[in-house]
């Protein structure tokens, strides 16, 4: 045995358990809950025709992208936007539980008008460029506009010819503010006063950065649901999950023995960085799906692990040693792995472009789950086993999972040498 060799392997495999007994905790609780683990709001629009604008098909489908957009702004997370039928959007934002709220922040028509002293409107929300909430002289709460170049010449042209007189600024109808023109404003950029807080000012920044609903909007109905699984099923589902992962690791030791126990210690490596991505970098919302993703994800780790495992044995029984069995082991089964998880990563990119809400959230799970199990297998898995043939506990194949009796001689494995002194 490699008394270093042994020390270094046990404190990495220390390491790597007492990590993830410290931040599994902490990291599952970075993934947001969706509809029917946490509650939310559930929300159905419907458009109608008006003299703004026909509720055809296009129409209704850009008004399904402006919400969208204005629920991202805010920082919802994972919410579900879906049409229903010819007319109807539906809505369901997770944590949210203010309805009045959330149609406050997202359901208003959004059209911006310049209008004259006369009352007619000679510019719409359409010149703008961009808003920006702000805090102007005494802190009053702005909303800050920038114009295009064909916004800013008509902005320059409407306060030029009514210098003295009043413009109003309307939203939906309503009068946002309505200034007395003191000079020609020329650069394009100005700021809308009337908000009573920054908070509301950001609300209506984010409502001009959107644009303007395409045609009317009318809520038919609103409601706080809670949790479509209850905290039972929810606590069932996490003693479900616990006891599959500990079966796994049972079958894998018992299956593969040493080569089992660094397949478990990779497993925990994965869940670690599965958990952190999907966040931390994605900022994920778990709903049934994305757990359906993540454990299914999951068998495809083990999956890859089982047929590195297969190809060392079958490089052991041809009499390599066990480090050059195991690299070559790992070299043959790369190509197979990278086929079949590139084939699971491209059907999982095609359901997130093309899907939509817990679709979308299984597809992202899965698809980031195949990505960090090609990696533990690959990496992880290979640095593990390097570190255990170090400690040369022992050279007999049944230990890395041949199915021989412990008690038949390595030696029946050892490469055989020719009298020229060549390996046969």
């Amino acid at each position: 045995m490699n008394g270093k060799a042994i020390i270094k392997f046990l404190v990495v495999v220390a390491v790597i358990i007492g990590t993830f007994a410290y931040c599994i905790e902490p990291l599952a609780g970075s993934l947001k809950q969706g509809l029917d683990l946490q509650g939310g709001t559930h929300i159905v629009l419907e458009a109608e025709d008006s003299a703004t604008g026909k509720a055809d098909n296009d129409a209704v489908e850009r008004a399904k992208q402006i919400l969208e957009r204005r629920i991202n702004e805010m920082g919802l997370s994972e919410p579900l936007v879906q049409r229903e039928g010819a007319r109807r959007i539906i809505i369901e934002l997770p944590g949210v539980k203010d309805p009045d709220e959330a149609i406050k922040r997202i359901g208003k028509t959004a059209v911006l008008e310049f209008k004259n002293d006369q009352g007619q409107t000679v510019m719409t929300g359409d010149d703008l460029k961009d808003a920006k909430e702000e805090l102007g002289q005494n802190k009053q709460p702005l909303v800050a506009i920038e114009l295009s170049d064909e916004g800013a010449k008509k902005f320059a042209d409407l306060t030029s010819k009514n210098i003295g007189r009043r413009i109003a600024i309307t939203l939906d109808g309503q009068e946002l503010t309505n200034p007395v023109v003191q000079q020609a404003i020329t650069g394009g950029k100005a700021t809308i006063s009337g908000s009573q807080s920054l908070e509301e000012a950001k609300d209506l920044a984010i409502l001009l950065r959107s644009g303007a609903l395409p045609v009317k909007i009318n809520v038919l109905e609103v409601r706080t649901v809670g949790p479509s699984l209850g905290q039972d099923s929810k606590d069932k589902s996490i003693v479900a999950f616990s006891a599959g992962i500990a079966m796994i690791m049972i079958f894998l030791v018992i299956l593969y023995r040493l080569s089992g126990i660094v397949a478990n210690i990779a497993l925990l490596v994965y869940v670690m960085l599965l958990l952190l991505v999907l966040g931390k970098g994605f900022s994920a919302t778990m709903t049934l799906p994305g757990i359906a993703g993540i454990i299914l994800s999951m068998g495809v780790a083990v999956d890859a692990n089982i047929l590195i495992f297969e190809r060392f044995k079958e490089e052991v029984f041809s009499g390599k040693s066990m480090r050059v069995a195991m690299e070559a082991g790992f070299s043959r089964a790369l190509a197979t792995i990278t086929d079949a998880n590139v084939s699971v990563i491209i059907t999982a990119g095609i359901l997130t472009i093309l899907g939509s809400g817990p679709v979308k959230g299984f597809a992202i799970s899965l698809g980031v789950g195949v990505v960090v199990s090609m990696f533990t297998a690959i990496i992880v898995s290979r640095f593990l086993l390097r570190m255990l043939i170090e400690c040369n506990f022992t050279n007999h194949p049944f230990w890395f999972g041949a199915n021989i009796s412990p008690s038949t001689s390595a030696d029946a494995f050892a490469p055989k040498v020719s009298k020229g002194g060549k390996r046969k």
